[in-house]
């Protein structure tokens, strides 16, 4: 069989033309299926029956004659959700959607789907269809708070479970549980301790474990193995319990400790391999340890889990295309012509600390909100919600960049300012900025890719561009499970590309616009801590403050990959960490040599 006539390489097991790639054309019109619904209702039978084969030969058959009858299509993705494979049930979920926008249930199953994958921002999208379908569901609002929470968007998220918890009669501890997690995000530990002493009096397992990480990032170490004592209790040896606590032996550096955790578990599940966030750990106690060879075959073996679950690679073609057009737009002759936003006197400024994943953000974030001018504002998504909504703004035809070409509009010359208001708004929404500040940061990883929006809404703002040798934070990455970047850190391949691409467009940026920019490099925050401090102040225009040197006194949590280690003093095992993986970081390195040097940096291959 050949074209659309043989079966479907997504294993719904309909043929291609009539699954993934069926034609428009191919759609049956309303009310063309409802001769065939005694079939799906016989099929539904057979279901509950447990005769799953022959309720699926009649899933295909209806779906044969009428590919979008609702009823089979439900009932062939709830086989396939349950059987297997899931790459059918996908399919299958989002032709659902597609063809059937207004089915709660399947708007629901795939928010959960995009989200357990890492898609974030997908996930956000079918959230919100969620809620516009069920503004009074608690289920709808439940699925937007696990969303915003996980979006950087805590503030929203929060609303949204209290929203659930207005809905509902009882006060449902998983909602408490979650609601403390959503406070914990937001590093309100105090509010968050009381919702997990009411939520934890039914003993659930991970409210438990939700409990014990917010005790473990707020270091209270001791408490945090009492609570996974009392999760012992609830589930003897569970794997998330032998996890957890390798995480909080770690923190306290019992390294030896944590490592026999975790190959415990390793044999507790009878041979089966760890997950992906479990070899992930175990390459960075291995790490510690020195024993740096196992510690990279850790890390690539995460790495691949982590790939194979979320099904998420490098979107490469769309990288190189927007940093194509950022690079033809924003030209020193158009620059020359746009205006830009005026500066507000009567609101705290933000303070844009820009930096690739893992180069030392978290560090200069903890060590400037130490200041009591300063607030620290973490991640925002602001300025990448501004790129996508910039269209409706500006009254556009075109896309991001070339949308601003509206500004020499006369009726459009006022745009930046809008921006810049929008984005304020939204800071003042968030409510972190503490009374009396002047400064508050946006720490958002790759902010730098739209350097010259922001400099254009924000041109006095200060720009401090943390760079750390870029082996070093290829290393880090790879040990971290993360998404930033067109999901560049699932390989170190694409990590390198994506960094190098990131580079040479600051680079076009600084040669095409004037940019109130301050490089800072990691390595000299570790070498002479004082001096850098001093100069990040002087160059935002504040006076030094010494509490700013004793940063991990700074009882925010610090929510990213770094908050343990910027609870610690100031150490400097983390400077040239790539020296111990030269013949691992090979692929990397072909990639970035060239970038490596123009930043002022070496190899050192002894």
């Amino acid at each position: 069989m050949t074209g659309d006539h043989h079966p479907c390489s997504c294993g719904s097991g309909l043929r291609a033309g009539r699954c993934c790639q069926m034609a428009p054309g191919a759609l049956s019109a309303a009310g063309a299926g409802l001769p065939l619904v005694p079939m799906v209702e016989r099929a539904d039978a057979l279901l509950r029956q447990k005769a799953v084969a022959e309720a699926r030969l009649l899933c295909l058959q209806v779906l044969e004659l009428v590919p979008n009858q609702p009823g089979a299509l439900t009932l062939l993705y709830q086989i396939c959700r349950d059987q297997g494979p899931a790459t059918a049930s996908e399919a299958l979920l989002r032709r659902m959607v597609a063809l059937h926008p207004n089915t709660f249930w399947a708007v629901n199953d795939l928010c959960l789907l995009t989200l357990n994958k890492g898609a974030v921002l997908e996930a956000v999208h079918h959230a919100r269809n969620a809620i516009r379908l069920a503004p009074e569901n608690p289920q709808a609002h439940n699925l937007m708070g696990m969303v915003m929470t996980e979006s950087n968007r805590a503030h929203v998220g929060e609303y949204h479970y209290r929203k659930v918890l207005e809905l509902t009669e009882a006060r449902d501890p998983i909602t408490v549980a979650n609601l403390a997690w959503n406070l914990k995000t937001q590093g309100r530990m105090h509010e968050s301790r009381q919702l997990y002493e009411e939520a934890a009096a039914g003993n659930h397992l991970q409210t438990l474990l939700g409990w014990a990480r917010m005790e473990e990032a707020d270091r209270n170490l001791d408490r945090a193995l009492e609570l996974l004592d009392r999760a012992e209790q609830v589930a003897p040896d569970a794997p998330s319990i032998l996890l957890s606590r390798a995480v909080v032996h770690g923190r306290s550096r019992d390294y030896q400790r944590a490592l026999g955790l975790l190959d415990r578990l390793t044999a507790q599940k009878a041979g089966a391999k760890l997950g992906a966030e479990e070899w992930l750990e175990k390459g960075r106690l291995l790490d510690q340890m020195g024993r740096h060879d196992e510690a990279w075959e850790a890390f690539a073996e995460g790495k691949r889990l982590c790939r194979e679950q979320a099904g998420l690679t490098y979107r490469d073609e769309m990288a190189a295309q927007l940093h194509g057009r950022l690079k033809g737009f924003f030209t020193e002759s158009r620059m020359r012509l746009l205006p830009r936003a005026g500066v507000r006197t009567d609101v705290p400024q933000p303070i844009f600390i820009l930096g690739f994943p893992r180069s030392g953000t978290t560090l200069v974030e903890q060590s400037l909100s130490a200041h009591p001018r300063i607030s620290a504002g973490d991640e925002l998504p602001f300025v990448n919600e501004m790129t996508e909504t910039m269209v409706r703004t500006l009254n556009s035809p075109m896309g991001y960049p070339e949308a601003l070409a509206e500004l020499w509009m006369g009726d459009r010359r006022h745009g930046l300012d809008e921006l810049r208001d929008y984005y304020l708004d939204q800071v003042r929404r968030l409510g972190f900025v503490e009374p009396g500040v002047g400064w508050f940061t946006d720490k958002m990883p790759l902010n730098e890719t739209h350097l010259g929006l922001i400099a254009l809404m924000f041109p006095r703002a200060p720009l401090i561009h943390v760079m750390r040798h870029p082996l070093d934070i290829m290393m880090s990455v790879f040990s971290n499970n993360l998404t930033h970047g067109f999901q560049c850190a699932f390989a170190l391949e694409t990590a390198a590309l994506h960094y190098r691409r990131t580079i040479e467009l600051i680079e076009h940026y600084r040669a095409q616009m004037m940019l109130h920019y301050l490089p800072i490099h990691y390595e000299d925050i570790v070498a002479d801590q004082e001096t850098s401090v001093r100069r990040m102040l002087d160059f935002i225009g504040e006076p030094f403050d010494p509490a700013c040197l004793s940063f991990h006194e700074n009882r925010r949590y610090a929510r990213t990959a770094s908050y343990a280690q910027v609870s610690q003093r100031l150490y400097d095992r983390s400077r040239y960490r790539y020296r111990n993986y030269l013949k691992h970081l090979q692929p990397a390195i072909e990639i970035l040599e060239p970038v490596i040097h123009s930043l002022g940096y070496s190899i050192d291959r002894d």
